[in-house]
């Protein structure tokens, strides 16, 4: 049998704006893994997804599921000929519609294991572009950073339309990731900021523009390991996602309650309106913000450190 995992993935600066051409920083969250496996099979190509309480054939799949997508992708890449009988198994300790790129992480685990089961020599620039391709079934129009990061597994720059820079902190640091427990809908949301952006370019524009340039400035801190400097500019961000109007009573609460608790700053993180949010803590404070984080309501906590 044959298995391979993926990353989870936070995004630190930039959400949305990237779509639009901003630049945007996300790091992967290996405290998370998406898991598929292959093993030899007697009839059919079979998906077994029980997450997802589902098990299914692949020529009965539904031609907009994400799973099958990838499959046919890879098989596509593979010169197009039927897959030999198996069964292909994918599981994720990634919550899903977080905000933590559990579709991309889940793809980029099919795709790994396909990989090694036809030898096809996949670069990480491979597996994102395929990965790309369900992305866009789960969320529109994605900015393409979700299946970057995580096919990387490694802090990127992203620029949409640009190849990814790795970002490599001169000095670590740490992040908790607090749960709404409320899903967050990166496509409807993706969608409404489109829509606020027809209504009103300049205005949208001047958003995206300075989000961008929070972005670019955190690259700068982190690569002169200054990353105390990230917290004042990750609660600049979480002001401005909140005018494109992607927050949540519930993001609000768990940033405004981080930051209470000695957080050096907090941020939604992703799509918005539910899913997770970001506080950057230090040894001291991590225990304290942690705690803060579940008593306001949190449904999870996880803990991650960027290098």
């Amino acid at each position: 049998m044959l298995a391979a995992t993926a990353p989870g993935k936070a995004i630190l600066f930039g959400e949305h704006a990237v779509v639009y051409g901003r630049p945007a920083l996300a790091v992967p969250v290996t405290q998370v893994q998406a898991t598929a496996t292959l093993a030899p099979g007697s009839n059919g190509f079979w998906i077994d997804a029980p997450d997802l309480g589902r098990r299914y054939q692949l020529d009965t799949s539904d031609p907009g599921d994400p799973l099958a997508a990838a499959v046919a992708l890879v098989a596509e890449r593979a010169g197009g000929q039927p897959l030999p009988p198996a069964v292909l198994r994918v599981t994720s300790t990634i919550p899903i519609a977080s905000g933590l790129g559990s579709g991309a992480a889940v793809a980029t685990a099919v795709v790994r294991v396909l990989d090694a089961w036809l030898h096809l020599g996949l670069e990480p620039a491979d597996i994102s572009a395929l990965v790309f391709e369900t992305e866009k079934l789960l969320h529109g129009t994605p900015s393409g950073i979700d299946n970057t990061v995580i096919a990387f597994g490694q802090p990127v720059h992203f620029i949409k339309g640009h190849p990814p820079e790795p970002i490599h902190p001169a000095r670590p640091f740490q992040l908790l990731i607090g749960d709404t427990g409320r899903p967050s809908p990166t496509k409807v949301t993706v969608g409404d900021v489109r829509a606020a952006f027809e209504r009103d370019p300049e205005r949208l524009s001047r958003l995206f523009d300075e989000i961008g340039a929070i972005a670019a400035g955190a690259r700068r801190e982190i690569e002169s390991g200054q990353p105390e400097a990230l917290g004042p500019l990750m609660t600049q961000n979480h002001a401005l996602l909140r005018e494109l109007g992607v927050s949540s009573v519930e993001l609000d609460a768990l940033v405004d309650r981080a930051c209470a608790a000695g957080a050096g700053g907090a941020k939604l993180s992703g799509g918005g309106r539910g899913g997770n949010m970001l506080a950057l803590v230090d040894d001291d404070s991590m225990g304290p913000v942690k705690g803060a984080l579940l008593a306001a309501g949190a449904l999870r906590v996880i803990a991650t450190r960027v290098e």
